[in-house]
C-alpha cells in the first residue's frame, strides 16, 4: 500500500459511499470497508500512508484555516479537521495544505460557513484500525510512526486574532467575517 493506493481508496469511497455528499462519516465507513477486502499487509501499511498524510499536513497556517472555519482548534480538533481534509480526496488536500486559504473556495466549507457548521471528520483516523478489525478480528499491531514537522514560528499567534489572520488568510476571513463580528 502506498499514497496512490491510499488516495484511489479515499476516491472509490467518495464514489460509492452511502451518502457521499456531506456525510463524511459515510465516506470514511466506505473507505474502511473497501480497505478490509485487501491483504492484511496492505491494511497495516494503509496506516503509516495515513499517518504520513497527517504529518504532511501539519501546518501552522492550516492550523489557523481550521481554527477559523470551527470556531476553535485544539490539538484534537486540527487533528479531526485534517481526517476530513483527508477525505476530501488528493486534488483537494495538495491544495489546501499549498494554500490554505482556498479552503473558501470549497463548496462545503461555503455551505459549512453559513450556520458555522464545523469541519471535521474523527472516523478518518479509524479507517485502517477498522478495516484490520474487521479483516482479522484483532487490533491493528502496534509499530507506526509519525513525525510531524515544527511549526513555522512566523504563525505563532494567537488565532483569535482576526485582523491578524485576516490578513493571512483573507478569503477564510471574508467567509467567516459574520461570525466574527456576532
Amino acid at each position: 500500500m502506498d499514497a496512490n493506493e491510499f488516495w484511489n481508496i479515499v476516491d472509490e469511497a467518495r464514489r460509492t459511499a452511502a451518502s457521499p455528499t456531506g456525510d463524511d462519516e459515510a465516506v470514511a465507513e466506505r473507505a474502511a470497508a473497501l480497505l478490509a477486502a485487501r491483504p492484511v499487509a496492505e491494511i497495516v501499511a494503509a496506516q503509516q500512508v495515513l499517518w504520513d498524510l497527517m504529518a504532511e499536513s501539519y501546518r501552522a497556517p492550516l492550523w489557523a484555516a481550521a481554527y477559523t472555519i470551527n470556531g476553535g482548534c485544539s490539538d484534537d480538533g486540527f487533528d479531526y479537521f485534517r481526517g476530513w481534509l483527508i477525505l476530501q480526496g488528493r486534488e483537494v488536500f495538495e491544495r489546501v495544505v499549498a494554500d490554505p486559504d482556498s479552503l473558501a473556495e470549497l463548496p462545503v466549507v461555503q455551505e459549512a460557513a453559513e450556520e458555522w457548521l464545523p469541519v471535521e471528520c474523527e472516523d478518518t483516523l479509524g479507517i485502517a484500525w477498522d478495516a484490520h478489525r474487521t479483516a482479522t478480528g484483532e487490533d491493528m499491531p502496534d509499530g507506526f510512526s509519525i513525525r510531524y514537522p515544527e511549526l513555522d514560528p512566523s504563525w505563532n499567534y494567537d488565532f483569535e486574532d482576526w485582523e491578524r489572520t485576516g490578513r493571512r488568510l483573507p478569503r477564510l476571513a471574508a467567509l467567516y467575517a459574520k461570525h466574527v463580528a456576532d
